[in-house]
Order: C-alpha cells, then structure tokens, then sequence
C-alpha cells in the first residue's frame, strides 16, 4: 500500500516516466522516504526499478529500519550486511527451527536489548536484593542461589524469545511434559558458519531447584554494568507488568540492557493449572511429568562461538521438578 502511494504521487508529481527516470530524482531524498516503509514496502520499492534496487539496497537504509524497528542503540560494528540481518529478524526464525524443531511447541518474539558490557547477571529471582553465593564459580553459584554472573558475553544487539518446548528431562520417549525457556542470542547468531553447520551448541552451566511449592516460575538475564539504572528497577517491580496472581498468561518484561519472563502458577491437586491447561490444549491429555511434586527446576545453558570463543546465546528452562 505504502509504494503504490509512493508511486502515484511521483506519477502526478513528476508525470508517468518519472518512475523510470533516474535522474529526476534526489538520492537523499527517497533515502529519507525509505527510512518511513516497513521491510516489505522497501523490497517491493527496490523491485520498481533499478534506480530505486541501487538506492533502498543501500546498506544504511537497512541499518536505520534494523535499529527503528529493534528500538535498540546502533553497535560499534557488525560481519554482516544490514539487510541480511534484517531479513534474519523478520523471517520468523527461531533457534528450533533449525534444530530440535520435534521438540517445539509455541513461541513469542520479546525484543532486542543490547549488552553494553561483556558482564550477565543470571538470575531465577525478580526480587531485591539479589544475592550471589560462590560468585566465581558458576555451577555453585547457580546451584546455591539460582544467580550468577556470566563473562566474555559478545557487545551488541540481542534478541529475546519466550520458547515452549517438551521436557527433555526425564528422557523417556513416552513423555510429552513442557517447559518455558526465556533464549537471547546475538543479533549476527543464524548468519555464523558455526551456528549454521551445527559445531556450536548449547551446553549446560548450572541449575537451581526449589523444592517448595512455588506461585511462579520467573528468569532473568541483564547487561551487570546498567544494573543499577533507573529503567532497572521497573522489571523488579512485578506488579506493574506480571500480572495478577490470577492471570496465567506467561509475561515478559525488557528494557535497553535486560529481558525478564514471568508465569503465575496456581496449584491444583499437585500441579499447576497452568501446565494443566498446556498439556489439555497442546497435547490433549494430562501430562505425564506432572508427577504432583512441588517445586521448580531451572538450567541454565550457554552457547560459545568455539570452545573458548564469546558468548553468543542463553538459556533459562524452567518446569516442575
């Protein structure tokens, strides 16, 4: 809609061949008209003619639409072309996807954030203070309180996705449980060779298990050196976008430098009506995890750009334990 309008006001403005007549036109120009049209409206612009292909394919009209439609800071430098980061955003891709697709069941698109600092802090809790025990160890201190601090995180933009998937804990072949994962990855992720041919992978850091009755299972990932900002202290304050205890649709929260979900859960004869409703609606039938225990178990995964390579991906999985 957006380039047929283009089109018929360049028509009456400039008469019929001025769609074809390059040199009629200001390049500055319809580079700021490009940065008003969605993903679509600017291929279908670029396809009118070549004039048009030379100027919307230009890589700085794709960085500008990436960085608007992201509403996250531009990074000091990317391997890819924008528009191919652009076409790796808007695709629909999601990491199951390209593998464990059996494994999938739903999902939702968060946002971007942006790590400013190579510095997470992982953390099971949205409540203050947060306090981690055995900060330098990883394992223990996930294990002993469900936080820890991740280094050798890659700079920039990051990309925030709330999974639902089936348990693949128990490993029985029978089993159809489900479980929430809050993933972000790097913006560049599905473009990276090491991603692509499958030597990158994810791979276990730690867990926490709660072994109480629980009212939600929650997680969070933030950028350590803006911890303390002010925009901080909104996803921290759970009653402005959890939800009330009633509401059980899963919600997230994401600001410049962090991402947080959070699922009310209430208890019904052992286990929560919201994993009654998933296991009912997804699979038609109660699921078999659903042992009646209380309590929650949390891992944590990482994915590295080789094995000693920058941290490029995170996973916080959380289901009945």
């Amino acid at each position: 809609m957006a380039v047929s309008l283009l089109l018929y006001w360049m028509r009456n403005a400039y008469g019929t061949g001025a769609v074809y007549d390059g040199k009629r036109y200001e390049v500055d120009l319809w580079t700021e008209v490009a940065k008003f049209l969605d993903g679509k409206s600017l291929v279908k612009l670029a396809a009118t003619c070549r004039w048009f292909h030379s100027v919307i394919m230009h890589d700085s009209v794709w960085k500008f639409a990436c960085l608007r439609d992201l509403q996250v800071p531009a990074p000091c430098q990317v391997a890819f072309k924008w528009i191919k980061l652009y076409g790796s955003l808007a695709d629909g891709s999601h990491s199951y996807k390209f593998r464990d697709n059996e494994k999938h069941i739903d999902w939702m698109r968060i946002g971007a954030f942006f790590f400013d600092s190579q510095v997470a802090l992982l953390s099971e809790r949205l409540s203050l203070p947060l306090k981690i025990i055995n900060k330098d160890n990883v394992e223990k201190a996930l294990e002993s309180s469900g936080a820890c601090l991740l280094s050798n995180i890659k700079k920039g933009i990051w990309i925030a996705d709330l999974q639902l998937v089936r348990c693949p804990v128990c490993e029985l072949d029978t089993c159809e449980g489900t479980m929430q994962t809050l993933e972000v990855r790097n913006m560049e992720l599905f473009l990276c060779d090491g991603y692509q041919n499958a030597s990158w992978d994810y791979e276990l850091i730690g867990s926490y298990k709660i072994n109480k009755s629980v009212d939600a299972a929650s997680g969070g990932i933030f950028d350590l050196k803006h911890i303390k900002d002010r925009a901080m202290a909104g996803v921290f304050n759970l009653k402005s976008w959890a939800g009330k205890p009633s509401d059980m649709q899963p919600k997230a929260m994401i600001t410049f430098h962090s991402v947080a979900i959070r699922t009310n859960l209430q208890e019904n004869q052992g286990f929560t009506q919201t994993e009654l409703l998933i296991s009912c609606y997804f699979l038609g039938s109660i699921d078999p995890c659903f042992s009646g225990e209380a309590g929650l178990l949390t891992k944590y995964y990482t994915m590295r750009a080789g094995p000693e390579g920058e941290v490029v991906s995170i996973r916080i999985s959380q289901q009945l334990a």
